[in-house]
């Protein structure tokens, strides 16, 4: 292509097994195909429930959610990683409505905003998880914006032996008919950044990614997903959940990723063989397990932040799994590439899954590499922003969507996650994999604050105590890197904040860099 483009593809023929199907029709061939006595979802209340109970539960609850809202409109879901969680999207996408997955992590103030971006005028929630998780000033926010609190145990309460006896004639009828093309999710972008966006995804896009994974990562008999990820996070919705459910692949559900000794436990006892996470969720559990706690895992699929090697040489070494690092967007429902075991290679994010296209466009200060565009039948429909309240914004009409990722064969780091210091670019992402390389027992974040002489500096906010620029200096310069690269101020931390997906926030540890 001009203008000093490259253009790459998969390579490889992609045609989706979902093709021209909904969420729900999918969901219901799964059932037919993989159905049986035997156990689909399982969450840490001890709920077990079967593809045949699912569907059942399914139009059961669908049915009492219908008159809430209208064919076509937002629904907030406010709910943690358990079965009813599953239930409830199903239910939605069974009368046509579209969930709006909100997350529950990020303050009363986000969360509205979220609902006023996507339009949201009613959101479901649990009074048992509103209580457990200390979310009432949540509740008290949504109430005064004028949003409706549907409590889900309500509802349940109402549904009949007759409302059960009808939902089991009907379990393989939606309730309302929907087009693949339509929108049919809508999650929000995790604000490390700025400000989270509406992302819009069809039927389509989400079945397709499904479709794309597994022609890379095939399943074997005797799987068992273990998904800690919030379904709030398109890693843990599209990977963790609705993946294994598509292929009649065994999932359970844990509410919350940062039970760093309590996960351990739970997966010697369920024996997952599969288990997505990010590099931040790995560490902390390897920490706290026992050498047998995840001996029958075979493959962790690791993403959201850069996977360090030891975190690949202690999965590996102590309990024989191998970490496969792929790199994924939540605009791109959310895999873009991953590394398999069949094709792995250390440093990369793997190869481009089949019928994406990739194109890189130059950048300023960037000698190797080039900011990312992609494209395929997994890139969303477009966003929602806050100036115009539940209104797709579309992508361009070529269908190609700016990561503001720069590559070079691998991820090198966020458009944003750069500094110009005297002049230069300096990549944080670089710095920060410097700094863990010298402590990587603790956690790390660089971010860059206004300096009047060089126009930004680095500050390294650190939960090390031995952090000192001199070691970072003496490190850089024995790899032939600029001085520029070393961080100006160093601020000791008791933790890095997190966001609900597990990546650092770096919103909050700016600020708390700048002494807001």
């Amino acid at each position: 292509m001009g203008n000093g483009r490259s253009t790459h593809h998969s390579g490889e023929k992609f045609i989706s097994c979902f093709e021209g199907r909904t969420i729900f029709e999918a969901i219901r061939d799964a059932a037919r195909k993989y159905g049986g006595k035997e156990s689909v979802l399982e969450d840490a209340l001890g709920n077990v429930v079967t593809f045949r109970r699912l569907m059942i539960a399914i139009r059961a609850l669908g049915a009492k959610l219908e008159p809430f809202s209208k064919p076509g409109e937002a629904v907030g879901v406010l709910l943690p990683n358990a079965n009813a969680v599953v239930i409830c999207f199903m239910a939605l996408q069974s009368s046509a409505r579209v969930p709006a997955m909100l997350n529950y992590t990020s303050g009363p103030a986000t969360i509205v905003s979220a609902c006023n971006t996507a339009a949201v005028k009613t959101v479901i929630a649990s009074r048992a998880f509103i209580e457990k998780a200390d979310l009432q000033n949540v509740i008290d926010a949504l109430k005064e914006a004028n949003i409706d609190i549907i409590w889900l145990e309500d509802v349940a309460a109402k549904i009949s032996w007759f409302d059960k006896l009808k939902a089991a004639l009907f379990a393989n009828r939606a309730l309302v008919d929907a087009n693949p093309v339509d929108p049919a999710l809508i999650l929000f972008t995790s604000g490390s950044e700025g400000a989270p966006k509406g992302v819009v995804l069809s039927h389509q896009n989400i079945l397709a990614n499904c479709a794309q994974i597994n022609q890379r990562v095939k399943f074997i008999d005797g799987e068992q997903f273990f998904n800690v990820l919030p379904v709030f996070h398109s890693f843990g919705l599209t990977g963790g959940t609705l993946l294994p459910l598509l292929f009649g692949v065994p999932v359970y559900l844990y509410p919350s990723p940062l039970h760093y000794k309590i996960i351990p436990r739970v997966a010697a006892k369920i024996m997952p063989t599969i288990l997505f996470g990010t590099d931040t969720f790995l560490t902390g559990y390897a920490r706290t397990a026992g050498d047998e706690d995840f001996a029958s895992v075979r493959l962790v699929i690791a993403g959201a932040e850069a996977v360090k090697a030891e975190t690949k040489r202690v999965w590996l070494e102590r309990f024989g799994a191998n970490v496969m690092e792929g790199f994924g967007m939540t605009e791109t429902a959310p895999v873009v590439a991953v590394n398999t075991p069949d094709f792995c290679r250390d440093g990369t994010v793997g190869q481009l899954l089949p019928g994406i296209k990739a194109r890189l466009d130059p950048v300023e200060g960037i000698d190797e590499g080039g900011r990312l565009w992609v494209s395929g039948p997994n890139v969303m429909l477009g966003y929602m922003k806050v100036d115009k309240p539940g209104k797709l914004q579309a992508i361009e009409k070529d269908g190609w969507h700016d990561s503001g990722d720069i590559v070079h064969i691998a991820i090198r780091g966020r458009i944003k996650r750069f500094a110009k210091v005297a002049g230069e670019m300096i990549s944080l992402g670089a710095v920060e994999l410097i700094v863990k390389g010298l402590w990587p027992e603790e956690e790390h974040a660089v971010v860059c604050v206004p300096d009047k002489r060089k126009g930004e500096r680095l500050v390294l906010v650190t939960t090390s105590k031995e952090a000192e620029a001199a070691r970072i200096k003496k490190c850089s310069k024995e790899q032939g890197l600029s001085d520029l690269m070393v961080p100006r101020d160093i601020i000791l931390i008791d933790d890095i904040p997190l966001l609900g997906s597990g990546k650092t926030d770096y919103v909050s540890t700016r600020k708390f860099a700048l002494g807001e």
